[in-house]
């Protein structure tokens, strides 16, 4: 009995040790300081959050929206990385080549990311009525596996399949642009430079998504360089 009771005051002691040093006070900080999200809120920039566009379309009927893939609604590096070391490590060259876009497309976005911002945005939308199509710069591939992973992952109904623009003969400047005029687009979410100025294009709204700070795809955007609306805390 003395042996348990022992044993069982030393326990005691230890966790009040641990919890001591967990709940340890913070140093309180001597300076205004910043972090990154505080940095970018700061920045000179059109930002714009979900409530606000929701309220920019108060009013309007449903309307057609169209979101990019990489960057915008998943956080596809891991694949894309992959992709990489396997066909062309240290360069580029895996983009053009076809086995590469055939094995990704089949499915490899289920190790993809899906982004917190992305799922809000597609949420609020479709509480609205809007259809939501996904545009991508991607090759096409043999099967076509991102549509379902999408449609799970993001939680989208009445799911269209996605437009796989890469390669594919244009009339137009920049290779998203027939797929939103096809679908009538209102508005059109991406992260890249591209993506603004295809809705530029199109003559429609386009805002920007922020990519993630360790995104394979570089070099980064400016944020705002076309005077676009940028989704503020977008970049997960």
């Amino acid at each position: 009995m003395y042996v348990t009771l022992k044993k069982l005051s030393l326990a005691i002691i230890i966790a009040s040790t641990a919890m001591s040093v967990s709940a340890a006070k913070v140093e309180p900080y001597t300076e205004p300081g910043t972090n990154a999200r505080e940095m970018l809120e700061q920045a000179p920039i059109h930002w714009v959050s979900i409530e606000q566009i929701k309220k920019s379309l108060e009013g309007k009927g449903p309307i057609n929206v169209s979101f990019d893939i990489d960057d915008t609604v998943l956080f596809s590096s891991p694949c894309f990385y992959y992709g990489q070391q396997k066909y062309s490590p240290n360069g580029f060259e895996y983009l053009k080549n076809q086995k590469f876009w055939d094995e990704v497309n089949a499915g490899c976005d289920q190790y993809s990311i899906p982004k917190e911002a992305a799922k809000a945005l597609i949420k609020m939308h479709q509480e609205r009525g809007d259809s939501v199509y996904f545009i991508t710069g991607r090759t096409a591939g043999k099967v076509d596996g991102v549509t379902p992973i999408l449609e799970k992952a993001l939680g989208v109904k009445n799911m269209h399949p996605v437009d796989f623009m890469g390669d594919l003969p244009r009339n137009t400047k920049y290779n998203k642009t027939p797929a939103i005029i096809k679908h009538k687009i209102s508005i059109h979410y991406g992260d890249s430079d591209d993506d603004v100025l295809a809705a530029k294009e199109a003559g429609i709204r386009g805002i920007r998504i922020m990519r993630a700070p360790n995104s394979t795809y570089l070099p980064m955007p400016t944020l705002g360089g076309y005077g676009e609306e940028v989704l503020i805390n977008s970049s997960y």
